[in-house]
């Protein structure tokens, strides 16, 4: 039987949803209207008053806000309410420019740890369950927000944040943690360190995982249920509108419910800016209609995907987004062809490696070069030559059927690819552009 954190909000009708946005943003024009100047000069610049906008209908007249917004309005020119009112800053992990600071009161993290309560119950969680939280805590929103959450559902809460993973493994299996939260490429690193140490996934007693702040393929969602012996699950959010949370996935895992009614999600062709209709491809936008002290409208988050509005099997109303299939910012273009990481970890896992690798691209006498390399396995490595020939010959054929161009394949000894407690770091551009 599903279980729903909130079930009158997570259920309600959409002509209920459409009522709630309407009003809400309706409100929240107002506010940054009257407490943001930097926003209200784009609105000026546009032409536009808080008058102009009655309802959602009228959301595509407004401004876009980009992250070049966010730097050039740091630190302060985006908060919607006197610092006194503010209780916490969170940050985004980047490390290219300034960083993202983002603010809340107490009532924005009230509302964030909801969203976060929410995704918890759709993966099982109730107040019987050990939820492990093993994201970074600090200025990175992944661990305050899944701790909040995993609070408001009763759990019983881990803190361990990331790192030192053998005493992440003892205190599994030690307090007989049932779900555990973390980045989905540490998620793959604890089970491969499980599994170094001999344990299988019945020794274990996780049952489900929360994995986000990264792209991952469902390929390697599958490898980690296999290796940890769970139901894997995906969260989406950003530092910006308030950190993991903005959507969650529901026991179906086909796309991500966006909690509608403190976001308004919709997708635009990133080259004209134009709304999408559902099905279609685009960069994902978000405004915050609940937000107080840092309340974004139309922020475009790069990030590639598609809406639907089917209907859910887990009874659930709020609009779906696919998994992002990469981001305008993080996609490499090599010789003219769109690249994205997640096209070649699904290449990697399906031949049966671990999702460890790198990708490293540089510039050659004016032609791009794109190499991966590639971890074994243990049970692959080899000083067989040939078979490592063959190895990479299958692995440069599957990457020119997914992505269209030629790659150099490096197999590489297990362990050599330095692990990630965090955010993966999988591409290197050299490349002076």
């Amino acid at each position: 039987m599903e279980r729903y954190y909130q079930p009158e909000i997570e259920t309600a009708s959409r002509e209920q949803i459409k009522a709630w946005q309407d009003e809400r943003l309706v409100r929240q024009v107002r506010h940054v209207w009257d407490n943001v100047p930097y926003y209200r000069r784009k609105m000026e610049e546009k032409g536009l008053t808080p008058d102009d906008i009655r309802g959602t209908e009228d959301l595509r007249k407004l401004p876009f806000l980009s992250k070049a917004d966010l730097r050039e309005a740091y630190p302060y020119g985006l908060v919607g309410v006197p610092l006194k009112d503010c209780v916490r800053i969170q940050s985004t992990s980047g490390t290219t420019g300034k960083r993202v600071v983002a603010f809340y009161t107490q009532a924005d993290i009230d509302l964030w740890e909801d969203c976060c309560a929410r995704a918890i119950t759709a993966a099982g969680g109730t107040n019987e369950d050990v939820c492990q939280i093993s994201y970074g805590y600090g200025l990175f929103t992944g661990g305050p927000g899944l701790n909040g959450g995993s609070h408001k559902v009763g759990c019983l809460t881990i803190p361990t944040s990331s790192g030192n993973t053998e005493r992440q493994i003892m205190f599994i299996r030690d307090l007989n943690a049932t779900i555990l939260c973390c980045t989905p490429s540490y998620a793959a690193y604890i089970g491969e360190t499980m599994k170094e140490m001999g344990l299988t996934p019945d020794q274990i007693p996780l049952k489900a995982g929360i994995f986000g702040a990264e792209a991952w393929s469902e390929e390697m969602r599958r490898d980690i249920e296999r290796t940890l012996g769970i139901k894997a699950y995906d969260i989406y959010g950003l530092t910006e509108l308030s950190g993991p949370g903005v959507a969650f996935e529901c026991s179906a895992q086909s796309g991500m419910h966006i909690n509608e009614d403190h976001f308004i999600a919709e997708v635009i062709d990133p080259e004209t800016e134009e709304p999408l209709p559902d099905g279609q491809q685009g960069e994902l936008v978000f405004t915050a209609i609940t937000k107080q002290a840092f309340p974004l409208l139309r922020y475009r988050t790069r990030d590639i995907c598609v809406l639907s509005h089917e209907k859910c099997s887990c009874g659930r109303t709020h609009v779906k987004m696919s998994k992002p299939r990469g981001r305008t910012d993080d996609m490499l273009i090599i010789r003219g062809v769109n690249v994205f990481p997640s096209q070649i970890e699904t290449v990697l896992i399906h031949q049966g490696y671990p999702a460890n690798y790198q990708i490293i691209v540089d510039r050659v006498r004016n032609t791009d070069t794109l190499d991966v390399q590639v971890e074994m396995t243990p049970e692959m490595f080899t000083d067989d030559m040939g078979e490592i020939t063959s190895r990479q010959k299958a692995l440069v054929d599957g990457l020119r059927a997914m992505l269209g161009l030629t790659a150099k394949v490096t197999l590489v000894a297990p362990k050599s690819i330095v692990r990630s407690e965090g955010k993966a770091v999988r591409v290197i551009d050299k490349r002076k552009i």
